[in-house]
């Protein structure tokens, strides 16, 4: 019975990003920073794929990304799809960089993260002026950007704080 308990503890303490990764989907809490203070907004749920697919990619698979998206669209009400295909590009991004990585250090991953938000916010913008009447300020994405890049660090320090604790099998 005890070795069951430790399973499901650790199997609960091992999905708690993918937890994370629902959670900030349904809830809507960067629109909430926003009403709060004009124009602070970051994504947190691009730097919670990010991380986890660069440095353990079984914690977080494509599947649950994409439908994490899927319901941050229904949350929004952005059309079907815009998130997902958002939130996979960050997570190609990763995968991308994890296979041509060596040495993987807080510059690089902080480096390679300006870039997966660059392409994300281009697929995003891109898709929702294409196939869609939404209006798009330009603005509000640029302080988005430049508020997740600026707290990657931030959240990088706590996410390995915990996988230090928690004791995750990597992948490297």
């Amino acid at each position: 019975m005890a070795i069951l308990y430790k399973n499901f503890r650790a199997g609960i303490i091992n999905s708690l990003p993918l937890i994370m990764l629902y959670y900030l989907s349904i809830s809507e809490i960067d629109t909430h920073f926003s009403n709060m203070f004009e124009i602070l907004s970051f994504n947190l749920q691009i730097i919670i794929i990010y991380y986890w697919m660069l440095k353990n990619s079984s914690v977080l698979g494509n599947g649950h990304i994409f439908f994490a998206g899927i319901i941050n669209d229904v949350v929004m009400g952005l059309p079907l799809g815009i998130s997902s295909i958002s939130y996979l590009t960050v997570s190609f991004v990763a995968s991308y960089i994890r296979q041509v990585t060596v040495n993987i250090s807080l510059f690089t991953d902080w480096f390679t993260f300006l870039l997966a938000i660059f392409f994300s916010n281009l697929v995003y913008l891109v898709l929702i002026l294409n196939f869609s009447a939404l209006k798009v300020s330009y603005l509000d994405v640029s302080y988005n950007a430049f508020f997740t890049f600026l707290f990657y660090p931030f959240i990088w320090t706590i996410f390995n704080f915990y996988k230090k604790i928690m004791f995750l099998r990597s992948d490297d």
